[in-house]
């Protein structure tokens, strides 16, 4: 090759070079993605893109270090006393009354058909209440034969448990004055339980132990199962009561609360007296296990 022809080939090559270099990008395979990084060289920190909690700041240091009355510092501990008078009336400590009729039923039995009523309610705050409780039967055209009213003084101790303590005075039979301790409250699984220890004048100590469920059938039908055992310490023939298990019912109430207020019902009942309570029942010639068909009607406010 000539010097000529040498040195026009070296100054035509960088013209040549862009060429070369366009016509192989069109065909990179890599080209327009991120090619990885070489191993050892540090990665970048990957950013989350919702503003979720892990990135929200901490609070700061003096947060919560303030007075625990900060308003006091403003406008005085006695311009919010008042307030907070009015706060704790109507948040927490409201007091409240309320009057249901759990049972106000008529019995239809083999025998002599009866009335049933069990009222109880309350005037107090969420913590301290006093109780009035009622009931008894009677059979239709009979004299009532068992009724009481109690008078109760009543604590919360746990949640949705409340101690109980008062006098229960009889109306009916054996006029007897007990006095009573028991607890009421929400057991798991949503059983209502009311348990009772009375002790008399006379020195008869008796107990009381009821506990019912609703189960909701539909938003409006309601299936209420509901048992109550009677127990006594000692013999008492004059209230036909002996030691022991005085007398077991065991319920099943199907009821429609046309509202919640307000609810008609009908079940059945069965009542069984036992040992020494069931030969005082025979005695005095009475069926010691009675069935009855129920119907009434379950209100509150």
């Amino acid at each position: 090759m000539s010097r000529l022809a040498l040195l026009t080939a070296l100054a035509a090559l960088p013209l040549a070079t862009p060429v070369v270099a366009q016509s192989h990008e069109g065909h990179d395979p890599h080209a327009g993605h991120q090619m990885p990084q070489p191993v050892g060289e540090p990665q970048p920190e990957p950013v989350d893109p919702s503003p979720g909690p892990t990135m929200e700041l901490p609070p700061p240091e003096e947060a919560g270090s303030g007075p625990p009355r900060a308003a006091d510092a403003i406008w005085g501990a006695e311009a919010m006393a008042p307030s907070r008078a009015a706060l704790k009336r109507e948040h927490g400590s409201t007091v409240t009354t309320w009057l249901q009729a759990d049972r106000l039923e008529y019995q239809a039995r083999q025998g002599h058909d009866g009335l049933l009523w069990d009222v109880q309610g309350y005037y107090g705050n969420p913590t301290s209440k006093l109780w009035l409780k009622s009931e008894g039967e009677a059979a239709l055209g009979e004299e009532v034969e068992d009724a009481e009213v109690q008078a109760l003084w009543s604590r919360a101790v746990a949640p949705f448990w409340d101690l109980q303590v008062g006098v229960r005075q009889d109306l009916a039979g054996e006029t007897d004055t007990h006095a009573v301790v028991g607890i009421q409250g929400l057991a798991p699984y949503l059983f209502e339980i009311d348990a009772a220890l009375f002790l008399s004048q006379r020195g008869d100590l008796t107990a009381r132990i009821e506990a019912e469920v609703d189960q909701r059938i539909t938003q409006k039908l309601i299936l209420q199962p509901r048992v109550e055992v009677s127990l006594a310490a000692q013999d008492n023939p004059a209230r036909k009561v002996g030691a022991g298990v005085d007398k077991i019912e065991a319920g099943l109430r199907l009821r429609y609360e046309i509202v919640p207020e307000f609810a008609p019902y009908i079940g059945i009942e069965q009542g069984w007296r036992l040992g020494d309570s069931a030969r005082y029942a025979r005695l005095a010639g009475e069926d010691p296990s009675v069935t009855s068909v129920v119907m009434g009607v379950r209100f509150w406010f």
